[in-house]
C-alpha cells in the first residue's frame, strides 16, 4: 500500500509538471464518475488495466458493483498489457488495443485524438495509458471539455484520480496505446 501511495505522490507530481489540475473530489457533469468510479476500487498494485475494463463493464450495467474478477484472476501481474484484452469479448463487450506502436516523434497524435473525440461523441468511454511512477498506469476518458481537453478518470485503491490535461500529458509522452470497445446490439 506505501508503494501505491507513494506512485500516486509520483503521478500527481509527474501531473503537475504537465500543468496537472488533477483532483479527487465529485464532479457532477459526468455520469460515469457518479455510477461507476464511486463505486469501485483497485484492489491490487498492478491490476490497473483489469480494473479499467471492470469499470467499463460496471457502467453498461453487465457485471454488478462487487465485480472484481478480472483483478482477482490478475493480480499483481508484472507481464500483462492491453493485449490481455484486445478482440475478447466480456459480457456483450468486445475490447480492442489501439495505437500499438513506438512513442516518438512519428507517433499520429492528432490520429490519436481523433479517435477518442469520435469514441466520446458515439457516447463511449477510452481506456488510455498514461506515465505514472514506474511505467504507465491506465485511466478511462469520460468526456472532452469546451475547450478540446479531455477528463481521464483512474482509481488507485479506493483513491480516485482525476486529469483534466489528458492531450497535455500524451503530447510530453509522444504518443500512447488506448482501448476501445464495441457493444453488442442488445444495449
Amino acid at each position: 500500500m506505501k508503494k501505491i501511495l507513494f506512485g500516486l505522490v509520483i503521478l500527481i507530481s509527474t501531473s503537475i509538471s504537465f500543468h496537472s489540475k488533477a483532483q479527487t473530489h465529485k464532479n457532477d457533469n459526468c455520469d460515469f464518475f457518479d455510477a461507476v468510479i464511486n463505486n469501485h476500487d483497485q484492489i491490487f498494485q498492478l491490476s490497473c488495466i483489469p480494473s479499467a475494463v471492470e469499470m467499463i463493464l460496471k457502467y453498461y450495467k453487465v457485471v454488478d458493483f462487487d465485480f472484481y474478477d478480472l483483478q482477482n484472476e490478475w493480480k499483481n501481474k508484472t507481464n500483462g498489457s492491453f493485449r490481455n484484452f484486445d478482440n475478447k469479448e466480456l459480457y456483450g463487450i468486445t475490447f480492442s488495443q489501439k495505437f500499438v506502436l513506438p512513442r516518438d516523434e512519428n507517433f499520429p497524435i492528432d490520429s490519436l485524438f481523433q479517435t477518442i473525440e469520435n469514441e466520446l461523441k458515439s457516447e463511449k468511454k477510452v481506456i488510455i495509458s498514461l506515465p505514472a511512477d514506474e511505467g504507465w498506469h491506465m485511466f478511462i476518458i469520460c468526456k472532452q471539455t469546451p475547450d478540446g481537453e479531455f477528463v481521464s478518470y483512474s482509481k488507485l485503491g479506493s483513491h480516485t484520480l482525476i486529469l483534466r490535461n489528458t492531450k497535455e500529458i500524451v503530447k510530453k509522452s509522444n504518443g500512447t496505446e488506448i482501448m476501445t470497445y464495441t457493444v453488442s446490439p442488445r444495449f
